[in-house]
């Protein structure tokens, strides 16, 4: 009886967006909208076993963040707005964005972590 072939794992990115097992592709990476599964139901892998922490929430502040400061700058000094108007604008733009793009960072930190056999820090011990 021959083998089924492996199969081909997805992109990062594609698997990030829409939420695909980093291994074999199957769909169901996320239970609910930012907490991950236990464990893929097409192959088995232990989505417990990769610490992704607090690490998308940390590059996504300071990507939004640089950017709407970028956006408030130019508006400011294209248009001069009215502080009120600054605070409308930009304090829901980063919310949205934030919140938005946290389950798609969530998930590229996993794929990458589990493409690259990312693990923690171990120290060798000298020869």
């Amino acid at each position: 009886m021959p083998e089924a072939p492996a199969p081909i794992p997805p992109p990062p990115l594609d698997a990030a967006i829409r939420g695909l097992c980093p291994r074999c592709g199957t769909p169901g990476l996320f239970a609910s909208f930012l907490r991950f599964a236990d464990l893929c139901r097409g192959c088995g892998l232990d989505y417990r076993a990769f610490n992704v922490g607090d690490g998308a929430a940390a590059f996504l502040i300071m990507i939004v963040g640089g950017l709407v400061c970028l956006l408030a700058i130019i508006v400011e000094l294209s248009y001069a707005p009215p502080l009120w108007l600054h605070l409308l604008l930009w304090a829901p733009l980063t919310l949205i964005l934030t919140v938005g793009l946290l389950r798609i960072a969530k998930g590229l930190l996993l794929v990458l972590e589990y493409k690259n056999a990312a693990r923690e820090g171990r120290l060798r011990k000298p020869d």
